[in-house]
C-alpha cells in the first residue's frame, strides 16, 4: 500500500508527497521516494518515524502494524494532525487508545477504503434487515500470502454488520474456521473462511443462504488503486474537521468527490 500510495500522489496535482516513513529496520530507509518507484528523484526520503520529518504535515495516512499506528496516533495527537488509519488488527485496549485520540484530532479509520466494498455493506445491512434471522451467513474473504492477521479486518467488518442488524454481538454469533466434527450448524451463526494464496489482491464474498435460494455480495480488488484512491479520498476529506472518529461511510455520505 505504500508504494501505491507513492505511485498515485506522484499523478496527482492536489496533494504534495511531504514524507514516507518505514519500520526501523527497513532497508529502505534513505531511500528518495523517487527511486523506489523507478522514476526521477522526488526530493523525499524515506525516514522511520515521524520525529524525523523536515516539515509540518497537513494529515497522515497510516498502513502499518497496530503498534506503529499507534505510535504514529500519539505523536499526531501531540501536534493536531488528522489521520487516516488503514491499519487492521487492533485489540480492545488498542482501540481505547484510538477513541481516546480522536477526542483530540479527526481520524478517520476503516477496514477497507475501497469506495466498493463500502457500498457493498450499505447492500449487507439491507440484505441482513430482509432475510438476516432466517438466512444462513458464511463470510469468505481471501487475500495474498503475506497477509498476516485472519479474518480480514473488513471480513469482521461485514460480520460486524451483519450482528449488529440482528441486534447481537459478533463474538456471540462467529464461528472461524471450522473443522472436524463440529456437529450440525448453529443457527444464527455467522461462519468465516480465510484463504491465503498468490498475491491476491482482496476478494469478499457474504453469503445468506435460505431454503431455495442463495443470495451473495461479493467485492473483488483488482489492484490496490481503489485503496489507494480511497484513503487520499479520506484524507483530503478530513482536514479541517472537528476532533471524532470517522469512517469511509462518513466520506461517502458527504458526496465530496475529489480533483480529476
Amino acid at each position: 500500500m505504500g508504494r501505491a500510495l507513492l505511485k498515485n500522489i506522484a499523478q496527482l496535482d492536489w496533494c504534495e508527497l511531504t514524507a514516507a516513513i518505514e519500520c526501523r529496520d527497513s532497508g529502505l530507509i534513505g531511500l528518495d521516494t523517487g527511486e523506489l518507484l523507478k522514476i526521477q528523484s522526488a526530493g523525499v526520503s524515506i525516514v522511520e518515524s515521524l520525529e524525523q520529518l523536515p516539515q509540518k504535515i497537513d494529515v497522515l495516512i497510516d498502513f502499518s502494524t497496530p503498534e506503529a499506528t499507534l505510535s504514529n496516533v500519539r505523536f499526531c495527537s501531540d501536534n493536531f494532525i488528522p489521520i487516516v488509519i488503514g491499519t487492521t488488527g487492533f485489540s480492545s485496549s488498542d482501540e481505547d487508545q484510538l477513541n481516546s485520540a480522536s477526542k483530540v484530532i479527526p481520524i478517520c479509520r476503516s477496514a477497507n477504503y475501497s469506495t466498493g466494498v463500502n457500498l457493498c455493506f450499505d447492500l449487507i445491512e439491507r440484505t441482513t434487515e430482509v432475510l438476516g434471522k432466517d438466512a444462513d451467513v458464511e463470510i469468505i474473504e481471501a487475500h495474498h500470502r503475506e497477509k498476516v492477521d485472519a479474518p480480514s479486518g473488513t471480513a469482521l467488518a461485514m460480520g460486524e454488520t451483519i450482528a449488529a442488524g440482528l441486534g447481537r454481538n459478533l463474538s456471540e454469533l462467529a464461528e472461524y474456521g471450522r473443522v472436524g466434527d463440529v456437529g450440525p450448524r448453529d443457527k444464527g451463526a455467522i461462519g468465516f473462511s480465510a484463504i491465503r494464496a498468490g498475491n491476491i489482491v482482496g476478494e469478499h464474498t457474504v453469503m445468506f443462504a435460505v431454503d431455495g435460494e442463495i443470495i451473495e455480495i461479493k467485492h473483488q480488488a483488482s489492484s490496490r488503486e481503489a485503496f489507494c484512491s480511497g484513503a487520499l479520498r479520506a484524507a483530503r476529506w478530513l482536514i479541517g474537521r472537528t476532533p471524532s472518529l470517522y469512517s469511509m461511510r462518513d466520506v461517502i455520505a458527504s458526496a465530496e468527490r475529489l480533483p480529476k
